[in-house]
């Protein structure tokens, strides 16, 4: 038979992955002649074989692809015979770019028995890696990947790495981050205050952790505060340097068995901490550790995912591996960035971090992710969008202002950036700039419309109001439903209802909202219902001091004669009163419907939160934590109202609070009142939604925004809607809280764009 040539396009994760040496390995077992080299695009591909074998390649293509590879589509024509006697794997083109690359992999099996064995010429190098394995996004400097375009291109290879990479049955061929102890990265152990090289040995430095030392390391996406996590003292000191009274601490475990010890384990979460992606997972605590997360019932845990991790893991069992930034800052990825009071040992390695990248954080609720944080380990994500939804502009989304992220859409994908933290700090918003400066060049993205969130006052607005370009504004808890849509792939028309729950989003009528039931589809939403407003006294003071909202409660459901409650007992009189004169006069008291809250004020009356917040969410979390150790069977919550004469319709809580006080006054414990209020909020959701699904027919409910990160309130609701008949979606690679903004924005311009034929210029 006679010999035909063909030529294939391969898009999708296929660069940095091990794929042209897959693919070389295919076409030689095959016998076929031609070559594979990275473009652009993908991987290109130029085959000369018989008809009965290129289908055979086609499909081994797909089954036997390497593991980090996702194949979005296999194109191919038949081409010109090149006359080619074998096989060859090409350099690399400089055309336009739009591909994938895998996100940084933990160190693979085969290279954890080389560091492990003193008769490899690896052992014990930090630096060790593969095609299956290491370093990828956070060394990207710019496509198509191959080595002088990474942080590596200032490593010459030594002649071993060199015949490694070069020879096809190897399993670094053609590795970009390939490197050893004679050619590649070194570590070096630096006193803090004085720069002084104390040791090139990575032994100085976990002696000294073991003395309970504190050290910043340097590893993928930034540098780790690492400290023995059994040591209260060196918990301490962290704690200090960190001026972090009780948020909790990141820890790494040696293996599994360690975490055994410390948490409770199912089998998916297993499954996850085992992964490549090596997440930090929060576990229920099995028993305490002294500083780690008090007041909280989980621990945040991962195993080691480099070299270097393994390491010191080996020595030291359980470390604390926290983000080395200070409050609110982006993790820092350079030496000089580190401030002499942070630690008092520097661990640095002179590989050049070309994206910084935090640790991603995930629980697993009903057998599936909820992230915290979607970062390293799971970024970039190619995001395919529904086939009616695709468009030919380039379309950049902002996100909103407080856990912020970047969405780029460009050739029917999206990809959404890392967590880029709260734009409010000088820092994360010089980051935020730089990472958009980054996804420009690694993917030739030039966008041609921006969209941003509602508010005006936000720096993503305002940047996304400087660029010049046709500009759109969505509804913050209405980019917060459309995100699982465009996730799950649901098709434009189909109606669902948002229940969207968070702290603050502006709304429509210049109110704070945050407890919204939105009917929705992507080309727009009805406001359904909402939790009744109550004013925020002192605007966002009030998010930071759970006290002004209990009071707040309190006078919505007991008028002026509120009942004298402990908790309130610790807040000065005249601090008290100040906030009746705010409330009163309506003096910077805006009114909010924000669920998270009415959380705020639950927690406080129980006694559990504190009088100021140190982070975020912490009053929800000591909240659901009570719930969570509760051991008595309560089926029923409190009694509410939801007023339903016109829409939007209004949850009232009155009940609720009347109801919490009186079992405060019988002394009921807080951990009883707790599992009840969440019970409370549980059956609010549902009755809701049946009330949607008797008068709209709509049985699709999406879940979203931060306040189901509390892992009770989602398995609950989840679990309750499910037995009433509906079907309910929820972000699973992305999280529910305000990183998922800007994947709902490009939704909605996709869809503004279908309706106007592609044409900006009609928005």
């Amino acid at each position: 038979m006679s010999q035909k040539a063909y030529r294939l396009l391969v898009r999708g994760t296929v660069q940095g992955v091990g794929f042209r040496p897959f693919i070389f390995r295919l076409a030689t077992s095959l016998g076929f002649s031609g070559y594979v080299k990275n473009i652009g695009q993908g991987v290109e591909i130029h085959l000369e074989a018989e008809q009965a074998d290129f289908e055979a390649f086609l499909r081994r293509l797909r089954s036997e692809a390497p593991p980090l590879a996702r194949i979005e589509s296999v194109d191919y024509q038949e081409a010109q015979p090149l006359g080619l006697k074998s096989f060859l794997i090409e350099h690399s083109s400089q055309e336009e770019s739009f591909v994938f690359i895998a996100p940084d992999i933990a160190t693979c099996e085969e290279c954890l028995k080389e560091i492990e064995k003193p008769e490899e010429r690896r052992y014990r190098y930090p630096f060790t890696n593969c095609t299956n394995c290491g370093p990828r996004y956070t060394i990207v400097k710019g496509l198509p990947y191959d080595r002088e375009k990474t942080t590596m291109a200032r490593f010459k290879m030594c002649p071993e790495c060199q015949r490694e990479y070069e020879d096809p049955k190897d399993r670094r061929y053609h590795a970009q981050p390939i490197a050893c102890p004679r050619c590649g990265p070194q570590i070096v152990l630096i006193e803090s205050r004085t720069g002084k090289t104390i040791s090139e040995s990575l032994d100085e430095a976990i002696k000294l952790i073991k003395k309970g030392k504190i050290i910043a390391i340097k590893g993928l996406g930034g540098f780790h505060l690492v400290g023995d996590a059994t040591n209260p003292r060196a918990v301490t000191r962290l704690r200090k340097i960190k001026q972090r009274k009780t948020k909790p601490l990141a820890l790494m475990a040696k293996n599994l068995e360690t975490i055994k010890m410390y948490a409770r384990l199912n089998a998916e979460e297993k499954k996850w901490l085992t992964s490549s992606r090596r997440p930090i997972l929060l576990l229920t605590k099995k028993r305490d550790l002294a500083g780690i997360s008090p007041g909280i019932d989980t621990f945040g845990l991962m195993l080691p995912y480099t070299p270097l991790h393994y390491l010191i893991t080996r020595e030291i069992p359980l470390i604390i591996a926290t983000s080395s930034n200070r409050k609110d800052a982006p993790i820092i990825k350079d030496r000089d960035e580190i401030k002499p009071e942070l630690c008092d040992f520097i661990l640095n390695h002179n590989r050049e971090i070309a994206m910084r990248a935090d640790d991603s954080v995930m629980k697993v609720v009903n057998g599936r992710p909820l992230f915290f944080r979607r970062a390293r380990g799971f970024v970039p994500f190619p995001q395919p969008v529904p086939e009616s939804l695709k468009a030919e502009k380039q379309i950049l989304a902002v996100g909103g202002e407080l856990k912020n992220t970047i969405s780029i859409y460009k050739n029917g994908y999206i990809i959404t950036s890392q967590f880029l933290g709260d734009l409010d700090d000088y820092e994360n918003f010089d980051y935020f700039q730089e990472t958009l400066s980054h996804l420009k060049k690694l993917f030739s993205f030039s966008p041609e419309i921006v969209v941003s969130d509602l508010h005006p006052d936000f720096r993503s607005t305002r940047f996304a109001r400087r660029l010049g370009i046709p500009h759109l504004q969505i509804q913050h808890h209405f980019a917060h439903t459309l995100a699982p849509l465009i996730e799950h792939q649901i098709q434009p028309r189909e109606r669902v209802l948002g229940v969207s729950f968070d702290g603050f989003g502006l709304g429509q009528d210049g109110q704070a909202w945050g407890g919204e039931f939105l009917l929705a589809e992507y080309s727009d939403y009805v406001r359904y219902a909402h939790f009744d407003y109550v004013p925020l006294p002192g605007g966002d003071m009030a998010a930071k001091e759970p006290w002004r909202m209990a009071l707040v409660y309190l006078r919505k459901a007991f008028g002026p004669n509120i009942p004298v409650l402990k908790p309130l007992k610790q807040i000065p009189r005249i601090k008290q009163k100040s906030i009746w004169q705010m409330m009163e006069s309506g003096l910077n008291s805006p009114l909010t419907s924000s669920a998270g809250r009415l959380f705020d004020a639950v927690s406080f009356l129980c006694g559990l939160a504190p009088c100021r917040i140190e982070y975020e969410a912490e009053a929800p979390s000591l909240l659901e934590a009570a719930a969570a150790r509760c051991q008595e069977k309560i089926k029923k919550g409190y009694h509410f109202s939801l007023l339903n004469k016109s829409l939007p319709y209004k949850l009232d809580f009155r009940e609720t609070i009347q109801e919490i006080v009186s079992d405060l006054k019988k002394e009921v414990k807080p951990e009883i009142i707790a599992l009840k209020f969440h019970l409370t909020l549980v059956q609010s959701i549902v009755e809701v939604a049946e009330q949607a699904r008797k008068e709209e027919g709509l049985k699709r409910i999406v879940l979203t925004g931060g306040v189901f990160l509390n892992r009770l309130l989602t398995e609950k609701t989840e679990r309750l809607l499910q037995k009433k008949g509906f079907s309910v979606l929820r972000p699973t690679f992305y999280s529910p809280n305000d990183e998922s903004i800007s994947l709902g924005q490009i939704a909605y311009v996709l869809n503004r764009l279908k309706n106007l034929s592609g044409k900006p210029e009609n928005f």
